[in-house]
């Protein structure tokens, strides 16, 4: 398998995913879980990913994406800048991710549900109650990590720019 191969096996369906995450867990890989648009990746994003996966010895980071009629639900009509399939190749690519995930709607609610991850996380200035899905991970036994934004990096900051 060439990298480019590779690189396309991190991007999974439902189903592919949750049982990944029985193999990780069976070798007892953390899974972590976050979440976003990643539109324009930015320093900001490779600070949280690195960040994020950080936070186990064995970490399986797992990253759900908004599909693009859901970013531009939630960030106006001229978005996304890089549709989704470019997006999702995007992040794969990078070593801190092991697997990357669609999702439609406008919240990862029913992602997390579905995956049930070790470790939630958000990037900014949240409060874990805030943050969509935290209940049901800490429900299950889970944490949540709010992880500080790097100041000047953001992509609507980015794209302000020109």
């Amino acid at each position: 398998m060439n990298k480019a191969e590779s690189i396309r096996t991190k991007w999974m369906k439902l189903d592919d995913l949750k049982r990944q995450i029985a193999v990780w867990r069976m070798y007892g890989r953390t899974v972590i879980f976050t979440n976003g648009c990643f539109d324009v990746l930015h320093p900001g994003h490779f600070h949280l990913l690195n960040s994020a996966a950080s936070l186990s010895d064995k970490p399986a980071l797992i990253v759900g994406v908004n599909e693009d009629e859901s970013v531009a639900r939630l960030k106006g009509p001229k978005r996304p800048v890089h549709n989704f399939e470019d997006r999702v190749l995007s992040l794969a690519s990078l070593y801190a991710v092991d697997a990357v995930i669609g999702f439609s709607t406008d919240t990862p609610a029913e992602l997390i549900a579905e995956l049930k991850p070790d470790i939630l996380v958000k990037g900014g200035d949240y409060k874990p109650e805030d943050i969509v899905g935290a209940d049901t991970v800490i429900a299950a036994g889970g944490r949540v990590e709010v992880l500080p934004y790097i100041e000047g990096h953001s992509t609507t900051s980015i794209l302000n720019k020109n």
